[in-house]
Parts: C-alpha cells; sequence; structure tokens
C-alpha cells in the first residue's frame, strides 16, 4: 500500500512540474511584467511545497481523486460512454424499422383507412380521451379595425371555467369564409407574438378567416403566476412541463389540454355563420407545427394543413435533439410504433404541405424521410399533388418564403385558387402587427387573475380526487403487487439471471471497495462498489442515492459509517445514474429527456430503477453465498419511489427498509407547480391505481423506518 501511495505521489509531483512550466510559459507569453512574473512563480513554488509537505507528513490523508469507474475503458484510457439513453435509442431504432415494414404492406384505400382507424384510437387512448364537449360561453371582449380586415378579441371555454383566449382574424366583405386555426409556438407572449399575428394577418388579407389562441402556458393563459400575476418561468416550455408532470399521474398528458383547446377552437369556428364549416384549416410553427400535427391527425374537420418547423422522424430526433417538452411526446407511442410519418399518413389523401428550413434544429434529413415515405402513399391512392413539401433557407422559424408557400397553400384548397398563380413574397416589414397590449382580451392580461377560472392543476386535481374514491382503489398487497406487475412490466425476482463482473479494487483504511458491474435482467450494466470492512458481518447493506454510487462514499462519509459498523455495504448507479447519465439532470426537472425517452417506449425512471433494485438486491443476497443473507436497504431522495416498488414486490428481499427524505405522496405534483419532486419520479395513469401512501401502508412498521 505504501509503495502505491509512493507512486501516485511522484506521479502528482510530476504533474505539477509539467502544470508549473506551462504556468511559467504562459505568463511569458502575456508580456507580463518582471515583478508579476517572480510573485507568479514564487506562489506556485509555495503550492508545490505545500502539496510536498501533505504528501511527507499526512500520508493517511487521501487527496488523490480516487478512481472509482467501473465500466472498461477503451484503448488509450478514454472512458467509454454507456448511457441508458444510447440504450433505449437502440430499441427506437429496430422499432421504428418494424413500423416502416408494416407500412410499405399499404397499397389500397381500405387497408389505409383500418391503418388510420387503430393508430388514431390508440392515439387518443394514449392520451387518456377527450373531456366530454361543454358549452363555449363564447365572448366578444372587442374588435380592431383595419383597412382589409378586422380583429376580434375573443374567448371561450373549452372546459367549464377553462378559457381559451383568442384573436380572430376576420377578412373585410361578405362570408362565409373559409377559416384556418393558427397554432402558437413556444413563445411567451403567444397568440400576439409578430410570426402568429402574420399568419392572421396573410390569411385575412387573402380571404380567409384566422383565429389564433394562447396555448396554456403562453400568452394569457399562464398556469403558473406570481402573487403580482405575472408568469412565474419566462420558459413557457418550463410550464408545460410542470403541467405534465401532475398530468401524466392521472393517464393525461400536456398534449391532452392542447389538443382538446384546438379541438374546441375548431367548435368555436364552425359555430359562426359567417364560417364555411366544409373548409377549415391549419397552421402552426414550431410548438404550433406539434399541435397542427396532432390535430389534422386526429380530427376530420382539418381539410387543409400546414405544420412548420417541426415535423421530422422520432429515429432522426432521438439521435440529434432528443425528446422536446411535454406535449410532444405520448405515452408508449413508439412501443406502439406510432412515428411522427404517421400525424401525416392519418389524414392521407387530406391536402397537407410540410413547411421547413434548412437549417432547422429539427434536422432536415429527418422531414425529408417523413415527406418521401407519406408522398409514396399518396401517390398510391391517386392523390400524390395532396401533399408537398417547401424548404426554404434558413433556421427555425417560419421565412418569408415558408409564408408564402403556406399562403398559397390554403389559397388552393379553402379557396379553390389557381394553383398555377403564384402569391408574392411579402417581406415581413411589410406586416401591420400590434404591440401585444393592444390585443389583450382579459382585463389584466391572465385569465387565472378572473375570478372563477380554472387552471390544468384544478382539473387535474379534480381527477385525482375523483381516482382516490375508496370503491376504485387497490387495497391489499397481493393487489398492489399485481397491479405493478401488469402496469410496470416487473419480472419476478426468481426469474432473474444476475451476473457481475470484477473491475478493480481500491485500498481504503480499515476497509477496501470492490469496484464491480452487475448485469441487469436485461444485460444493461449497473456499475457498483461494494465497501468491504475487515471483519464482515452476515447481513449487508443496499444504499441507493439520486446522484448515483459516489453520492456518499467519500472517506468519512455516511457509507463508511455504516462500514464501521461491520456491513458490507454495496452501492449502484442505477441505469442513467452516475456512470451512465445522459448529462447533468435540470435542477427542478431532473434528467427529462431520457425520462421522455423511457415514456416514449412506455416505461418509466420509476419502473427501471424498480427492476435494477430488485436485480441488485438479489445479486447481494446471493453473491458467494450458499444460505441468501439478509439485505438491509437505505433508499436517499428520490430513488426511494423506486424502492417502495421493489419492497412492495419482493418483501422477502428487504429484511429492512430505510427512506431518507422521500416523497411522500404523488399528490402534490397534481395540485400545484410548487413540488419539489421532478418528473422522473412519475409514472403514467399511476393513480388510478394507488399512491405512494398507500405502498407505504403496506409495508410492515417494524421493518421501515423513514428520515426526513
Amino acid at each position: 500500500m505504501e509503495f502505491e501511495f509512493l507512486a501516485n505521489s511522484i506521479s502528482f509531483l510530476a504533474k505539477i512540474a509539467i502544470d508549473f512550466s506551462r504556468f511559467r510559459a504562459s505568463l511569458a507569453s502575456f508580456s507580463c511584467p518582471p515583478r508579476l512574473l517572480r510573485i507568479g512563480i514564487m506562489s506556485h513554488r509555495f503550492s508545490c511545497f505545500l502539496v510536498f509537505a501533505l504528501l511527507l507528513f499526512s500520508p493517511t490523508v487521501t487527496i488523490f481523486a480516487e478512481d472509482l469507474t467501473c465500466l472498461p475503458t477503451e484503448e488509450g484510457g478514454t472512458q467509454q460512454k454507456v448511457t441508458w439513453y444510447g440504450h433505449m435509442s437502440q430499441q427506437v431504432t429496430e422499432l421504428m424499422k418494424q413500423r416502416s415494414e408494416r407500412v410499405e404492406k399499404l397499397k389500397t384505400l381500405a387497408e389505409v383507412r383500418d391503418y388510420q382507424t387503430k393508430l388514431r384510437t390508440q392515439i387518443i387512448q394514449q392520451l387518456g380521451g377527450f373531456p366530454e364537449r361543454t358549452p363555449l360561453n363564447a365572448k366578444l371582449v372587442s374588435t380592431i379595425d383595419q383597412p382589409t380586415y378586422q380583429i376580434e378579441l375573443i374567448h371561450f371555454e373549452s372546459q367549464p371555467g377553462h378559457r381559451v383566449t383568442g384573436n380572430l382574424y376576420v377578412p373585410k366583405g361578405a362570408g362565409p369564409f373559409p377559416a384556418v386555426i393558427v397554432s402558437s409556438g413556444h413563445s411567451r407572449t403567444g397568440k400576439t407574438a409578430d410570426y402568429n399575428q402574420r399568419f392572421g394577418i396573410a390569411m385575412a388579407e387573402n380571404g380567409i378567416m384566422a383565429l389564433c389562441y394562447d396555448p396554456i402556458g403562453q400568452g394569457e393563459r399562464s398556469q403558473i403566476v406570481t402573487p403580482d400575476g405575472k408568469p412565474q418561468f419566462e420558459a413557457t416550455t418550463e410550464e408545460h412541463f410542470l403541467v405534465g408532470s401532475g398530468s401524466i399521474l392521472v393517464g393525461r398528458n400536456t398534449a391532452t389540454y392542447r389538443i382538446w383547446d384546438a379541438m374546441r377552437a375548431l367548435d368555436y369556428l364552425e359555430s359562426r355563420p359567417d364560417v364555411n364549416r366544409e373548409r377549415l384549416g391549419m397552421m402552426g410553427c414550431s410548438g404550433g407545427g406539434t399541435l397542427t400535427s396532432y390535430v389534422m391527425a386526429l380530427d376530420d374537420r382539418v381539410y387543409c394543413a400546414a405544420p412548420a418547423c417541426y415535423l421530422t422522424t422520432f429515429e432522426h430526433l432521438v439521435q440529434t435533439l432528443g425528446p422536446q417538452d411535454s406535449e410532444q411526446n405520448i405515452f408508449a407511442q413508439l412501443k406502439l410504433g406510432i412515428d411522427q410519418c404517421d400525424y401525416v399518413l392519418l389524414r392521407a389523401p387530406k391536402p397537407t404541405l410540410i413547411s421547413a428550413t434548412t437549417e432547422d434544429f429539427f434536422g432536415i434529413s429527418g422531414t425529408w424521410v417523413n415527406y418521401r415515405q407519406n408522398k409514396r402513399i399518396y401517390t398510391r391512392l391517386g392523390f400524390s399533388e395532396r401533399l408537398e413539401i417547401v424548404e426554404a433557407d434558413g433556421t427555425h422559424g417560419v421565412q418569408p418564403e415558408n409564408l408564402s408557400a403556406i399562403v398559397h397553400w390554403m389559397k388552393r384548397w379553402l379557396l379553390n385558387s389557381n394553383a398555377q398563380q403564384a402569391t408574392p413574397i411579402k417581406p415581413f416589414a411589410e406586416y401591420a402587427t400590434l404591440p401585444e397590449d393592444k390585443l389583450l382580451v382579459t382585463p389584466k392580461g391572465q385569465v387565472l387573475l378572473d375570478q372563477g377560472e380554472r387552471s390544468v392543476f384544478d382539473l387535474n386535481f379534480e381527477i385525482a380526487e375523483r381516482l382516490r374514491e375508496p370503491s376504485l382503489r387497490t387495497q391489499n398487497l397481493v393487489e398492489i403487487q399485481t397491479t405493478i406487475r401488469k402496469e410496470l412490466e416487473i419480472p419476478t425476482a426468481d426469474s432473474l439471471k444476475i451476473q457481475s463482473n470484477r473491475a478493480g479494487k481500491v485500498q481504503r483504511d480499515g476497509y477496501h471497495i470492490d469496484k464491480l458491474v452487475i448485469h441487469s435482467s436485461d444485460n444493461f450494466p449497473l456499475p457498483a462498489l461494494t465497501f468491504h470492512p475487515v471483519d464482515p458481518s452476515d447481513s449487508a447493506y443496499l444504499y441507493l442515492s439520486d446522484g448515483g454510487k459516489t453520492t456518499d462514499s467519500q472517506a468519512a462519509g455516511p457509507i463508511e459509517k455504516i462500514v464501521d459498523e461491520g456491513y458490507v455495504v454495496v452501492t449502484v448507479d442505477l441505469r442513467g445514474q452516475g456512470e451512465t447519465a445522459d448529462g447533468t439532470p435540470h435542477p427542478r426537472l431532473g434528467d427529462w429527456r431520457t425520462f421522455y425517452l423511457a415514456y416514449l417506449l412506455g416505461d418509466s425512471v420509476v419502473a427501471a430503477h424498480t427492476r435494477d433494485i430488485i436485480s441488485s438486491a438479489k445479486w447481494i443476497a446471493n453473491y458467494q453465498s450458499e444460505k441468501p443473507r439478509e439485505v438491509h436497504l437505505i433508499a436517499n431522495g428520490q430513488t426511494a419511489v423506486a424502492a417502495m416498488h421493489a419492497v412492495i414486490l419482493e418483501p422477502e428481499l428487504f429484511t429492512s427498509v430505510e427512506f431518507r427524505n422521500a416523497p411522500e405522496s404523488w399528490l402534490p405534483m397534481v395540485r400545484s407547480a410548487a413540488s419539489a419532486h421532478p418528473i422522473t419520479t412519475t409514472i403514467h395513469g399511476i393513480l388510478n391505481h394507488y399512491d405512494l401512501t398507500d405502498l407505504r401502508e403496506l409495508i410492515p412498521k417494524e421493518k421501515l423506518r423513514i428520515q426526513r
């Protein structure tokens, strides 16, 4: 051990010498004054002296960073990056390949119709279904008169007490007019963003009515406001994520509410006598392109559509940007084989224009794959001319050329305009957009400041409260075990074949750490550390933390205190933690990117971690032992959610259980955005069956310890 320490010390001092040479050269290269140069050199020499003194007189102090990595390295010492995200990406590739093979077999209109019916049903089911249609209670607040059109400031209720604020651009002249929905992107100002106003103006100037409304979390419809009535978050996507957390728990989605708002907007247009109900369309950019894609696929009333700056393929998206905010991910859609290409296919052969830009962060190569696949379907059906693509130079957003093409497309199909007559490209500066305050519908600029308004959090909490009716709850242990295994797809511990391999050893004062890799039920590697005292007890601890195996592994840390009592302690990187993490988690949302990829595949972080915990506990219980040893479980923070599930499913595996700073219930996440627990702790639709409080009550009190 002394030799190893000395070798490390010499290596460390050599590094200091090299750094010192570089440091001196860098000072000289900046023409540093001689006095400052001498001070810098003396300071560096003094630092070296202090380090050497520590090495010489404090040999028991660990000053070198221990290598606690467990996964193998490439030649040359570069750490291989095995991530859970990458592991799931391979599944996406295979699932989308299978989907393409199914689509290739669609040859007739009847086959396409069967495909459309099946997928529409699946998508609506995964969204949790839609609310009942209730009275719109639409109201015209005021009108702004412009030379060739007027703007009506209106609102209506998509659900009782849940208002949608909008600006309606109405052409001058006699109706009825064709009408389109303009779905906003993720702009904080929502309907009044300049590009949305340009959409509305361009439509109205060409004889088409246009309704641009505020999505939830944007414009006048922020769902999370400060005491002084301002949106709490500048980033609208963050608000959508937080709305998504509670929605997921009750089996819905941010998309459920956003799609329903758009469908009720179509209801509003149909209710007007000056609208041609047979000629309705929809368009939108970015997040508005997402919503346009959804609604044009699910609602037959959208005759003509033009989604902009969104459509690609999920395979391309996963390999580049990754999943986006909540409403852009429908539960298990990839598992069911539903790709972004299907948003176009589900409306074939209705007129559809895919609008894109060459340098969009939604990669243009995936957009062309989407277009080409669907163009072949449209061609087989005999309507090739009804699907087109426009690609303009530029980055993410609707460029003047895109807007001109969209206007031309809508005129062609909604007004039966001459397809050969080009629509002039109008410079953006020529659009008479108005300041935001001129287009506000509510007196105070936010619907939540008006009495009686209900937020999405209110709507979700009402659902959660209904689900808490005793007749709807899963009550006993056997029922909950059955439910968990079905909903989370957790195999029994007896069916698991767990393997491991050693990855090295670290010596510390009084104990050593074995580095190893546990291979879980699907062979995904779980890096682990086992802390061995000199004279270990027969039982062992499984110690889990949100940050992975090294969180409390430092000398004199919480794990070492357990080792000092004579216990072996095993700490593990559950998938997506530590060595298999995909970047740094968001402070409020957690690793949402990985969460949503699992969500698209019909999985969850909680379910995957539950499987990993059971695998790890079984490995500890049986490793090099004829008789299974006792396993004591300590779970810190969010990992306790998965740990609770593991303990409920396999109670015989765990002798004692301790949860530290664990979430108490999922209900606070449904009730408001103030919950401190990230979206990674959620499971789709789980409050249909049980809450965390139900799980804790089923763990014997003598076995359970809770530390706040």
